[in-house]
């Protein structure tokens, strides 16, 4: 029996965290890799199932034709000096006239990618939808007038504001419809507000003119002000017509012989687009839709629900007998793209450029996931006419090729770096300047999405062998004290160390109100795992497994070594347990008195 076999037991035993501590620690799913690997030690096992996915089809639509002039517009304003807006507000450093000369550069530095960020992500809504960059538009608007307000003293300022909100007036009205529009709200209760609110303009910060070049902040603020009215009265003119996009969509959906009759969720990245999609496409007379985004009030878990019932715990019957409609089109911002079994549906519609393919892959995880043979089964008894689509996933992403050279160019302007964007993936990809680049975009993405072991999961993978290689030791083990002690040497000679597992102490499960139970203990059972190594010679305590695991590794035949005094032992004990408390106990609010129990430890001398 080996001691790694021992330890490697404890570990595996309680490496998954249970339901009682979702709330406390991270879990995280096991990768793609991981599973295989698994799977090839354990031949004689059931195989998991995953979906075969496709390449990424491309839905191509025109941005020129839904902005018509505004994308004019949007160019000739990122080439100015300071491109799109100045955004003074949000930098105000950069006009800094007083006498500290001991402002940290990091600050300056933040107030800059503050601006960088604030232009990035105007463009980013631009390519998602109007409604996403009118919005923006509007609440930088309102945010500008705020500032104003609070520093525009002399007449002549006064008169600039006022002759700007008098010559803009219409703009007012025209924005707090638009949010009525996708929001929802009183109209009653916008009639007679200021579209700045009295909060909102004591929330700004003054400046003083003696320290800052408030002057110069003002002009450049008004500035900002036109180049905004302007795009707003150009958006004023936008037809949903005119939306290219949209169209696009609605094609796809009507006409993609999959999607016409089964599930699909479509990701946006702003809530603006996500809402703006379910009233236009209820309006095209699509059925059963559903949007969720971040300030949904609803219950997330029944929206899950009924987009999704067989991969989690229900089904259409269950669905009917709570009145619940199912939805066969799920719209959603990325509140739903991580950690969530959304699989009942086997067709993915990305509607924005993702920029980022970290974000792609949690979105296609979605519905990339592990099959369950007893949920297929139930899904293709309750609905014979899904079970041809089971097990393909097919995803399609949105792209403007005449215009996304151009946007790349703006991009490029106010972040200062190169990005290239596959034109497959709608990601960052290498240079993409010949179709097996593409080809090649596409290897990358897959071998990212599939992972790679982590290096608890080798450990896993080496318990598992261990067990293989020795069919009688998972029994040995299971008789085996629930705590043991044994002895080795260290790997590194004159080196002295000692090992600690303990399982650590979970809360019951919360009340309805969110709240723990006061007649229910922490516990042991079921909770997470802790490895610690306690370095003798510096005191210093490691608790990554990783680089725990090498020092630990016995074979049957390393011999047992027990030199260290027990009185110190026992005392290395009280420094460790001293350190859960004041870190894994003090982080999870654990009560007084709650202490995390001590499994197995290793003297390494």
């Amino acid at each position: 029996m080996t001691k790694l076999s021992i330890i490697g037991r404890v570990l595996a035993k309680r490496s998954r965290y249970g339901s009682r501590c979702r709330h406390v620690m991270p879990r995280q799913d096991s990768s793609r890799a991981y599973v295989k690997r698994s799977q090839e030690q354990h031949a004689s096992a059931a195989k998991a199932l995953f979906p075969k996915r496709e390449e990424p089809r491309v839905v191509a639509f025109n941005l020129k034709k839904t902005y018509g002039r505004l994308l004019q517009m949007i160019e000739q304003a990122f080439n100015k000096e300071k491109p799109l807006f100045a955004l003074a507000i949000y930098y105000p450093l950069a006009y800094y006239k007083g006498p500290d000369t001991s402002i940290d550069p990091l600050t300056h530095g933040r107030q800059k990618e503050v601006v960088s960020l604030i232009r990035i992500q105007f463009l980013k809504r631009f390519e998602s939808s109007a409604r996403a960059f009118e919005l923006s538009c509007a609440n930088l608007m309102k945010k500008l007038l705020a500032w104003l307000i609070k520093h525009c003293q002399t007449d002549h300022e006064l008169h600039r504001l006022d002759r700007w909100k008098t010559k803009y007036s219409d703009l007012i009205g025209y924005c707090n419809d638009r949010q009525l529009e996708l929001f929802g709200g009183d109209p009653s209760d916008e009639e007679d507000e200021d579209i700045v609110s009295e909060e909102m303009i004591e929330a700004v910060e003054e400046l003083s003119r003696e320290e800052y070049k408030v002057e110069d902040m003002i002009d450049e603020t008004i500035d900002d002000l036109v180049t905004i009215a302007d795009f707003l009265q150009e958006l004023q003119k936008f037809k949903v017509e005119h939306d290219d996009k949209l169209k696009a969509l609605l094609k796809l959906l009507k006409t993609d012989p999959v999607l016409k009759s089964h599930k699909v969720i479509i990701f946006s990245e702003y809530m603006a687009t996500a809402r703006y999609l379910k009233q236009q496409l209820s309006l095209a007379g699509l059925k059963d839709i559903d949007e969720v985004d971040s300030a949904v009030d609803r219950d997330r878990g029944e929206i899950i629900n009924q987009f999704a019932p067989y991969y989690n715990g229900m089904s259409t019957g269950a669905l009917t007998k709570k009145d619940l409609k199912e939805t066969r089109i799920l719209i959603s911002t990325d509140v739903l793209s991580e950690g969530l079994n959304l699989q009942d549906a086997t067709r993915l519609i990305n509607y924005d450029l993702h920029w980022n393919p970290v974000r792609l892959m949690q979105r296609i995880g979605r519905v990339d996931r592990r099959m369950d043979p007893g949920v297929e089964a139930a899904i293709a008894a309750d609905h014979p006419d899904r079970a041809a689509i089971r097990g393909l996933v097919i995803y399609w992403n949105f792209l403007p090729p005449d215009e996304l050279d151009e946007l790349l160019k703006l991009y490029s302007r106010v972040s200062h770096k190169v990005l290239r964007i596959s034109r497959t993936f709608g990601i960052e990809g290498k240079k993409l300047l010949k179709p097996e680049d593409d080809y090649e975009a596409l290897k990358d993405f897959t071998h990212a999405y599939e992972g790679t072991t982590s290096p608890l999961e080798e450990m896993n993978l080496e318990y598992q062998k261990l067990l293989q290689e020795h069919p009688g030791l998972a029994k040995v083990l299971d008789a085996l004290p629930g705590r043991l002690f044994s002895g080795k040497d260290h790997p590194k000679p004159g080196t002295k160390a000692v090992f600690f597992c303990y399982a650590m102490p979970s809360p019951p499960p919360l009340l309805h109100d969110g709240t723990l139970p006061d007649d229910q203990p922490w516990s042991v059972d079921g909770g997470a795992t802790q490895w610690y190594l306690y370095d003798i010679e510096t005191g210093t305590i490691e608790n990554e497994p990783a680089r725990i695991i090498g020092l630990i590794r016995s074979t049957p035949e390393t011999p047992r070594k027990h030199d260290i005094a027990e009185s110190t032992l026992s005392e290395i004990r009280v420094q460790v347990e001293k350190h859960i408390k004041n870190t894994y106990l003090k982080q999870v609010q654990a009560p007084i008195g709650v202490k995390a129990s001590l499994k197995a430890w290793m003297e390494l001398s």
